[in-house]
């Protein structure tokens, strides 16, 4: 078997309960290299918490969540230490949060940024970390003139791309993403889709995306789960699911779409 064709990531039974509210329940998943799935649903659905837990900053109640590492090896996640997480964020995973604020640090450049990863990894020769910042600030639509300048500087839509390029300049295999284009405008979010589509595309990345917008998970994703009350009510091919959906809710949130 081709290390295309085994999962990267694999959970099985996820649940997080509080109290007598349900967070998730019993959500089993795989996600494979270079495939994008798209988790869709209703604000209190359960997608935020799921990708909380697969991204292994929230602890499921039970259930297990395995990812398969570079010697191909499946580690558990939740077994990991606290410093082997922070390995993996630094170096195999990114996260984009909705809020760009939440994954940059606004008091340091964007270039810093961007370095600190770097170096987190190693890197320590100043010139040839400025030198790769430079590069993907370029790759997404940020001039080298603005490598000194805060985030606090950047327009909402510069900031999202600040922080992609701060997850991208370590060349992750996986990559998880929380409504990436949740408040912006319409025109900001064309472009900084067609930037994540062609960066997915370019580096065989593995993506989650959470998001209520239906069209951003025709645009990304390859899959598509639809949750509501914390279960997962309906997943298969993204176009698949969209222009033939099987269940109630389904139907519903695609025909709000169109009527909208």
């Amino acid at each position: 078997m081709s290390e295309t064709e085994m999962p990267l990531l694999t959970a099985e039974g996820l649940t997080r309960l509080y109290g007598p509210r349900i967070g998730c329940i019993d959500v089993a998943l795989e996600i494979f290299p270079g495939e994008v799935l798209a988790v869709v649903g209703e604000s209190g659905s359960g997608k935020s918490t799921l990708l909380s837990m697969l991204s292994t900053q929230l602890a499921p109640t039970r259930g297990t969540v395995t990812y398969r590492s570079r010697d191909g090896g499946m580690r558990d996640l939740f077994s990991l230490s606290e410093a082997e997480r922070r390995f993996l964020f630094r170096t195999d995973w990114g996260f984009v949060h909705q809020d760009a604020r939440m994954g940059l640090r606004m008091g340091v450049s964007a270039g810093g940024n961007v370095g600190e990863r770097l170096m987190a990894v190693g890197w320590r020769h100043f010139g040839n970390i400025r030198a790769e910042a430079v590069d993907w600030l370029g790759r997404v639509e940020i001039g080298a003139d603005r490598i000194d300048d805060r985030p606090a500087a950047f327009s909402g839509g510069m900031r999202q791309r600040l922080q992609i390029a701060k997850n991208m300049v370590t060349r992750p295999r996986l990559v998880f993403m929380d409504e990436p284009t949740g408040g912006l405008d319409v025109s900001v979010q064309a472009r900084l889709l067609d930037l994540i589509r062609g960066l997915v595309a370019d580096y065989g990345l593995a993506a989650i995306i959470v998001t209520h917008d239906l069209a951003v998970a025709r645009l990304l994703s390859h899959r598509i789960m639809v949750m509501r009350e914390g279960r997962v009510i309906e997943t298969g091919l993204t176009d698949q699911v969209l222009d033939d959906p099987r269940e109630p809710y389904t139907q519903l949130l695609v025909s709000s779409v169109l009527q909208g």
